[in-house]
């Protein structure tokens, strides 16, 4: 089959025009066209009121050989590359001890499918509990302020991304096409088949719930062995004659001892305790940038108007998203750059702690993206230098996330309520003093204060700086009336677990494999579950000896 790319059509188009623009593209005689699959289908909205649907298509020819060759210098039309999955190696007859999974979110959980698949039975353990009952422990923190440390947005089975948007796409190198694997896995578990060719997938919560318990079940008929509340508390590490490390297992919170030579990390980014456990341990950790900032809410109308004009709300399009960055005036507040993260069109802010006494914001879509609001974070990006005020070492980024998250519980009252600000006054630098047109989604409620003392002054400054900057790109954006929620800390991992290039191990502890966003080596759910598969071959070659 052939790989044609970049072949645009018109928004409405007829279903029998990809027929004859295909031909047409490729000047192909009556029968020589023997079918087609779509692999991408995009859009490009750079002209309101025309946009136009660009198609990536793997096509089937009669005479393959003659369109290439007419076509040689075209880089448009090639072969269709393999982009199937192909295991690198098999579990021997006999293991001396199972493969140990610490975390059953996305990489953890593409990190124990693997295994499970190459024939290795893992054991996963995760601190929180099965996907359902994690749900109702959320709605407990959501609706009657009731946190369970061990069971919430960030911790139990399916991970930060259960309770997201659900996007599906990265711009991560894949050479190995290992994001189509995650994809793939991800229809057979049940997400609908459109994700294996919009440009943009996403599946929304409550469709990822029964996948993730699909996939459990599948890792569990493949030998695998999936335990919940089971909080690993310590790392077994063996140091030998020459000094080297090696992990030997796991300790939990109960007492019990697992013993293993290869243990995958895929704990996410708020396990600060293990964060903490590794460091004790000697485990070798950086401290990493990443960002802070709010939640920020509109009318879902403006922000489809203003991307999609005349043509919003057409139904191949649906809720339009954006994504945005403003590189600070080194001569104004601070030469900060401050950028849109995690947009979710049609969604609601949700509140993400997991720890008592702190306020965390996020935000969530379901696959409909049709809720009034959209939302995203606008954040400012931090690096170490920043950390000092807070301590020294590799875990000063999460003691300035306490301070700033605890700060945020006692703004919003102290019950689990958010600080909210209408943008309008955080402009002006005046307390807001009521709701206007654009009512916050995030429960358990939003308490309307002054956000200028939320974050540090530098942050405040450069998000303020930007807002501008922002409304100028999307009419609208700094409307009086959008909606500011506080905070958002949990951007990314606030430490990174350095492991070598090839072999995927901790730089001084062998056995064990740092992976995933706790890690500081992903960013969403693709990213993570292709970073579990890479993960997870590299145990099988380790091994098997192959490595």
């Amino acid at each position: 089959m052939l790989r044609l790319t970049d072949l645009k059509l018109p928004l409405d188009h007829p279903p029998q025009a990809l027929d004859a623009a295909i031909r047409e593209r490729l000047r192909l005689p009556a029968g020589a066209l023997r079918g087609y699959t779509v692999f991408r289908r995009g859009y490009d909205a750079r002209k309101r009121g025309a946009i136009a649907l660009i198609y990536t298509l793997d096509v089937d020819l009669a005479d393959e050989a003659a369109v290439l060759a007419r076509f040689a210098d075209d880089r448009h039309v090639q072969p269709t590359p393999d982009t199937g999955y192909h295991p690198v190696a098999h579990a021997p007859e006999r293991l001396a001890h199972r493969p140990i999974v610490v975390g059953f979110g996305p990489c953890g959980i593409f990190a124990a499918l693997l295994l499970a698949q190459m024939g290795f039975r893992p054991i996963v353990l995760d601190r929180g509990k099965a996907v359902r009952e994690r749900t109702q422990d959320t709605w407990d923190l959501w609706r009657k302020r009731n946190l369970h440390p061990e069971s919430n947005v960030q911790f139990g089975e399916g991970g930060a991304g259960t309770f997201s948007d659900g996007k599906l796409h990265s711009q991560i190198s894949d050479p190995h096409h290992h994001g189509r694997k995650v994809l793939t896995e991800f229809v057979k578990a049940g997400a609908p088949e459109e994700i294996l060719y919009v440009s943009k997938p996403h599946i929304g919560t409550f469709r990822l719930v029964t996948m993730v318990e699909n996939m459990r079940a599948t890792i569990e008929a493949l030998g695998g062995e999936i335990r919940f509340s089971q909080r690993v508390e310590d790392l077994l590490v063996e140091t030998d004659a020459h000094g080297g490390r090696h992990v030997r297992g796991v300790r939990l919170a109960d007492g019990a001892e697992l013993r293993s030579d290869h243990v995958v990390l895929a704990v996410g980014h708020s396990a600060r305790d293990t964060f903490e456990m590794l460091h004790a341990r000697g485990v070798y950790l950086e401290a990493k940038p990443f960002s802070i900032g709010f939640r920020i809410e509109h009318p879902q109308s403006l922000i489809d108007r203003a991307r999609f004009g005349p043509q919003a709300g057409h139904p191949v399009l649906g809720a339009a998203d954006y994504k945005l960055v403003h590189h600070g005036n080194k001569a104004g507040q601070s030469g900060r750059s401050v950028y849109s993260f995690c947009m979710c069109p049609g969604g609601t802010v949700v509140a993400a702690t997991s720890e008592p006494g702190r306020v965390v914001t996020n935000g969530m879509s379901q696959y409909s993206r049709n809720e009034r609001n959209a939302n995203a974070a606008i954040v400012c990006g931090i690096t170490p230098a920043d950390f000092a005020p807070y301590g020294e070492g590799p875990l000063a980024g999460i003691a300035l996330q306490r301070h700033w998250e605890s700060h945020a519980f006692a703004m919003g009252g102290g019950n689990y309520c958010a600080p909210g600000q209408r943008v309008g006054d955080f402009l002006a630098g005046r307390p807001s003093q009521a709701f206007g047109e654009v009512l916050p989604s995030y429960k358990p409620g939003v308490y309307l204060t002054d956000l200028s003392t939320a974050l540090p002054d530098y942050a405040i400054g450069a998000i303020r700086e930007a807002l501008p900057t922002f409304d100028r790109q999307i009419r609208g954006f700094a409307m009086h009336d959008a909606m500011l929620t506080g905070v958002e800390t949990r951007t990314s991992s606030p430490v990174r677990i350095r492991r070598g290039e090839g072999d995927y191990q901790s730089i001084n502890t062998r056995g064990l494999f740092p992976a995933g966003e706790g890690a500081g080596y992903a960013g969403g759910i693709l990213s993570a579950g292709v970073d579990g598969i890479r993960v997870a071959e590299a145990v099988a070659l380790d091994i098997t000896g192959r490595r």
